[in-house]
């Protein structure tokens, strides 16, 4: 699931569940949209993603591609190692800024989630820069 949510500067997805091939259908039309709203920063909210493959990262870096092409910026919020991992692994992790202050508020409703999820601590990524798992 993925909600689109807008303030006067910035445009925030928030993502739950998987983000994979099954969900692949629904990206053109997300991208189109969040593109449409031309706002300078999008955050894109990962507390609640249970999985991430190439097909998800190739969807984040497009929106994070069209945004720097506009000037603008794209944030990272709760995302964990093997996302950062994986978006490393296709080269595009400077394509995003880390929000290593995010703490992802636990989700009391769905065991599955919450136990999917790292505890929201600041870990030293190899480059240096602390995230937030």
């Amino acid at each position: 699931m993925i909600e689109i949510s807008t303030s006067p500067a910035t445009t925030t997805l928030t993502i739950a569940g998987d983000l994979d091939l099954a969900e692949r259908d629904q990206f053109p039309e997300i991208t189109a949209r969040v593109v449409g709203l031309r706002r300078q920063l999008l955050v894109l909210d990962m507390c609640r993603v249970t999985f991430m493959d190439s097909t998800g990262a190739a969807f984040l870096i497009s929106l994070a591609d069209a945004g720097r092409r506009r000037g603008g910026a794209t944030v990272l919020r709760g995302c964990d190692e093997r996302d950062l991992f994986v978006l490393e692994v296709c080269g595009a992790l400077d394509l995003f800024r880390i929000d290593a202050d995010h703490e992802c508020p636990p989700v009391a409703d769905d065991a599955d989630l919450t136990a999917a999820r790292k505890p929201a601590v600041p870990r030293p990524r190899p480059h240096g820069r602390a995230v937030d798992a």
